[in-house]
């Protein structure tokens, strides 16, 4: 049984490499997907995952399932389509950052519904996690995740969610009601500030933390990329800092955090400690490109973490 249930939309990924000798862009072929980047990197920390979704019977979706097989994440969850495709997405790289081109419409996750949420699963978890992502792809697929976190919350199971607001997916106003309303009813928060800032219309990472606590979770860690986290409870605030590195590609790393995160308060870490673990893993990331082949595996974050 797992310990960390996932769901949402897989992506394959196409990410921006040199412009080659004739000029033309070359592009490294990979996974993605936000709460599945979080589901590898989780499993790579030594936990126990699951990922709840659904991928198509194609070429991509085909690629998803030798990666959660040599991951060890648990895929019995994942429904196979014959009529609707795997998600895909395109990265580019500019002196201002990395920018996503998605082709997502009508994709298999997009047509996940109410019924095909694996209770059992969700019931026998430590953790459900989902984000704005997994509800913003289409009406079913929000009313799936709201579905889910009712199972985990009525047996017991913590459920985390990460913003992931993404303009493309769906207007602010709706955006801001369907994800406040499922942060609502969850116990770990984990908004970037980015997103925060939009969907609450706050500036200051204090205040966000406080709306965020408002709204019922109990720990909130907001994410500010370079500038590290702050991990907020009603107790207080503690400050996590940046760890140093050389980034090439900030693709999935506030996944790699999210998933490191969670394995860590799964097995057992204060979530100071887990937060710290999580910086250090998501700064690692960043030093490859692509979505989850720069993952790092808990040896390497630990080592770094001994420095």
């Amino acid at each position: 049984m797992a310990d960390l249930v996932c769901m949402g939309e897989p992506m394959l990924e196409f990410n921006q490499q040199k412009t080659g000798a004739d000029g033309r862009r070359l592009y490294l072929e990979g996974p993605g997907g936000d709460t599945a980047n979080a589901a590898v990197a989780a499993a790579r920390q030594g936990a126990k995952v699951a990922y709840v979704s659904a991928i198509g019977r194609d070429p991509a979706g085909e690629r998803f399932v030798a990666l959660w097989d040599e991951e060890g994440v648990d895929h019995s969850a994942v429904k196979r389509s014959a009529s609707n495709p795997t998600a895909v997405y395109f990265v580019t790289h500019t002196p201002h950052g990395h920018a996503f081109l998605y082709y997502r419409s009508s994709s298999a996750a997009a047509a996940m519904t109410v019924a095909d949420v694996p209770e059992a699963l969700i019931a026998g978890a430590k953790i459900f996690y989902a984000s704005g992502i997994s509800q913003g792809i289409s009406a079913s697929a929000a009313d799936a995740v709201f579905h889910a976190i009712a199972v985990a919350k009525r047996n017991g199971v913590r459920v985390a969610y990460d913003t992931n607001y993404r303009p493309r997916l769906w207007p602010i106003a709706r955006a801001a009601a369907v994800i406040h309303a499922a942060i609502a009813q969850c116990d770990i928060a984990l908004p970037s500030l980015e997103d925060a800032q939009a969907l609450s219309g706050l500036d200051a990472p204090e205040a966000i933390c406080d709306y965020y606590l408002g709204l019922g979770p109990r720990l909130v860690v907001l994410k500010m990329g370079a500038d590290g986290a702050l991990l907020a409870t009603p107790a207080g605030r503690v400050a996590i800092p940046p760890f140093t590195c050389v980034p090439v590609d900030g693709t999935g790393a506030g996944d790699t955090f999210c998933g490191s995160f969670l394995a860590r308060l799964i097995a057992g870490d204060a979530p100071e400690a887990a937060a710290r673990y999580a910086a250090v893993a998501a700064a690692l990331k960043t030093e490859g490109y692509g979505a989850v082949a720069p993952i790092p595996r808990a040896e390497t974050v630990l080592a770094a973490l001994a420095l």
